[in-house]
């Protein structure tokens, strides 16, 4: 039977060959499934332009009804989560500086005495700008707040003071992006993304690329063990991820403008911890695939995670909480804290111990996986 010259039976036949194909390929129909289903959870659930109950430390000097009025105000508009009370200037700022704080809320001495007097004291919001996208609302909220957060308390005699306009002044500063500029908090992200998405992607077709060229039979006959062939493997990528990361600062500091303001030998010895990740689970999944389309497929459902819970496109604090544990576990999410704070803030390596060792330990687990699958495959 004929339909416009097409014979329908061979048409039949070959569709029949390849639903039979897709059956017999379980991990691509799995990708098929997964990727969408992914994609619905993320963006429908841990996505969050609007983030709330941020981290918030309040530095007061001054122990009064009226500061803790306030206080309570910001923690009722459930834009921020009072998440610490320094004791001292220092220990406030290493808190926004190491990034445990979004915000920092500064109450001067003798701002009770002032307030009665309707001298108009001043609030100093310290907000951590390296991400305008994550402070842009709440700073919005606190505005709001100046101007209703002491009616409760100024009546009868003081009620004059809200009468016209807030009783206080609110002074913010955006510090280590006073501009808002989102080239600040997007350029130094991209360094972590691109070798995100090439390191995995490079390494992911490796092995497969060799199996299917038939030049694995030629390299099992040499007497070589499996981790001189990872590292003889690996060492020419992380070349490249290092002449990546250059054209990528090149081009920050001189196209954009973006500061660097902290020491290239921590970075540079950051970086490769986070390249050493990134290769290992490449090679991981280069052991896993039949093909190099699995092996891209691999990449790619390794890769938008990544990219969506790392905090790179949309703000890490808006997100569920078992979002957030998901993003914790990956290391482009430490990376970005890592690259950001040392250009913007000129964090030094005792401020990014923390986002290190994490980042470490996935490298250790994913090395350790990486050579027992490649060991199994030259078996």
């Amino acid at each position: 039977m004929t339909l416009s010259g097409i014979n329908i039976r061979r048409l039949i036949a070959l569709i029949n060959k390849e639903f039979i194909q897709m059956r017999r390929d379980r991990l691509t129909f799995a990708m098929m499934i997964g990727v969408p289903i992914m994609q619905l959870l993320l963006f429908g659930y841990a996505i969050n332009s609007d983030p709330k109950q941020l981290p918030t430390a309040v530095y007061s000097q001054d122990n009064s009804t009226y500061a803790r009025s306030f206080v309570s105000a910001m923690h009722n508009s459930d834009y921020f989560n009072i998440a610490s009370e320094p004791k001292t200037q220092e220990e406030a700022d290493e808190l926004i500086r190491r990034g445990k704080v979004q915000f920092l809320i500064q109450i001067p001495p003798n701002f009770s005495r002032d307030l009665v007097r309707g001298e108009r004291p001043k609030l100093l919001l310290d907000a951590d700008a390296t991400d305008p996208s994550a402070t842009g609302n709440a700073i919005s909220a606190i505005n709001v707040l100046v101007g209703s957060a002491f009616n409760h308390d100024l009546t009868g005699p003081l009620s004059h003071l809200r009468q016209n306009q807030a009783p206080v002044e609110l002074v913010i500063h955006r510090r280590y992006n006073a501009d808002g500029r989102s080239q600040y908090n997007i350029v130094p992200g991209l360094i972590g993304i691109i070798l995100t998405m090439t390191m995995v992607m490079f390494t992911a077709l490796a092995v497969t690329r060799e199996i299917e060229r038939g030049t694995m039979e030629n390299l099992l006959t040499m007497p070589v063990k499996p981790i001189e062939v990872m590292i003889g493997k690996i060492i020419p990528y992380i070349f490249v991820a290092y002449v990546q990361t250059a054209l990528v600062l090149i081009a920050a500091v001189s196209l954009f403008g973006v500061p660097f303001n902290g020491s290239l030998l921590i970075f540079s010895l950051a970086l490769f911890v986070f390249v050493i990740a990134n290769l290992s689970v490449g090679y991981t999944f280069s052991t896993l695939a039949q093909n190099q389309l699995q092996a891209m497929q691999m990449t790619f459902f390794f890769f938008l995670p990544s990219i969506l819970l790392s905090g790179f496109m949309f703000p890490f604090s808006g997100m569920p909480t078992w979002a957030q544990w998901i993003g914790d576990a990956l290391p482009l999410t430490h990376f970005l804290r890592i690259v950001r704070g040392i250009m913007l803030k000129g964090n030094g390596l005792s401020d990014i111990t923390t986002e290190l060792t994490a980042m470490a330990i996935f490298t250790v687990i994913a090395v350790f996986l990486a050579l027992s699958r490649f060991r199994q495959t030259l078996d």
